[in-house]
C-alpha cells in the first residue's frame, strides 16, 4: 500500500504505514496531545497503578496500536513505546467511563478477526492484522469505525504525548516526529531554522525544578 493521508483497500497488500497514522497526527497540534490526559482526576503526579485490562486483551491493544504505528527503520512500534499503558491508565482513570465501549470494540475487532482471517486478532499475522484494520477503516466492518477512530486517536496521545503519562518511552515519539520537547526558554541558536533543534528529553511535568 502507498503512503497516503487515509489508508486505502488493496486486494494485493493492504497495510497501514507508520506514515499513515503520522500523517493524521497533523491535524492534532502538538500541543493538545500533550495536554490532552490533563484533569481534575489524573494529574501528571498520579500513581494509578490499576490493570484494566486482561492479558488477552492487552495482546490485542499492543497488536492493534503496534500495527497503526509500527517498527520500522526509524524507530519503535507504538506498543513498544508503551502507548498500551498510557491507554490502561487513562481507562482506568479519567476515561473511565468508556470502559465498557472499549472492551466491547476489542471483542467486536476480534469477533471480525475470527470470521474474516480465521483467527483472533493478536494471533494474525501483520499483513493480516492489516487487512482486518484497512477493513474497519473503510467501513467494511460493522460498528467497528468508531472504535478504530478512538483507538487511533489515543495512540497518537500515548506515542507522542509526554512520557509522564506512560507512553513514548525514551522520548521515542518525539525523536520520530523530530519534535525536541517543550522548553521553558530558548536561546537564539535554537531559533535558528538552519539546522535542527537538540532534543530536551525532559517530561515538562516530570522536572521538580518547574515546581511541578
Amino acid at each position: 500500500m502507498k503512503d497516503s493521508p487515509r489508508p486505502k483497500t488493496s486486494r494485493k497488500s493492504p497495510g497501514i504505514s507508520r506514515r499513515t497514522v503520522i500523517a493524521s497526527a497533523t491535524f492534532i497540534p502538538i500541543a493538545g496531545i500533550q495536554a490532552a490526559p490533563q484533569s481534575p482526576s489524573l494529574s501528571p503526579s498520579s500513581t494509578v497503578n490499576s490493570t484494566v485490562f486482561s492479558p488477552e486483551q492487552r495482546r490485542t491493544v499492543d497488536a492493534f496500536v503496534g500495527r497503526l504505528i509500527p517498527k520500522d527503520e526509524n524507530g519503535p512500534s507504538a506498543a513498544e513505546c508503551g502507548v498500551a499503558d498510557y491507554i490502561d491508565r487513562c481507562l482506568a482513570d479519567y476515561l473511565a467511563a468508556e470502559k465498557p465501549a472499549f472492551f466491547e470494540g476489542l471483542t467486536g475487532l476480534d469477533t471480525f478477526a475470527r470470521s474474516s482471517q480465521g483467527l483472533a486478532f493478536a494471533e494474525l499475522s501483520a499483513d493480516k492484522q492489516d487487512a482486518v484494520l484497512v477493513a474497519i477503516d473503510t467501513n467494511q466492518a460493522p460498528n467497528l469505525r468508531g472504535f478504530f477512530n478512538r483507538t487511533r486517536r489515543l495512540t497518537l496521545e500515548g506515542m507522542f504525548g509526554d512520557p509522564i503519562y506512560g507512553g513514548n518511552k525514551n522520548f521515542a515519539g518525539w525523536d520520530l516526529i523530530r519534535y525536541p520537547g517543550a522548553k521553558f526558554a530558548a536561546a537564539p541558536e535554537d531559533q535558528r531554522m538552519k539546522t535542527p533543534a537538540k532534543p530536551y528529553r525532559k517530561e515538562v511535568y516530570g522536572g521538580s525544578e518547574h515546581g511541578h
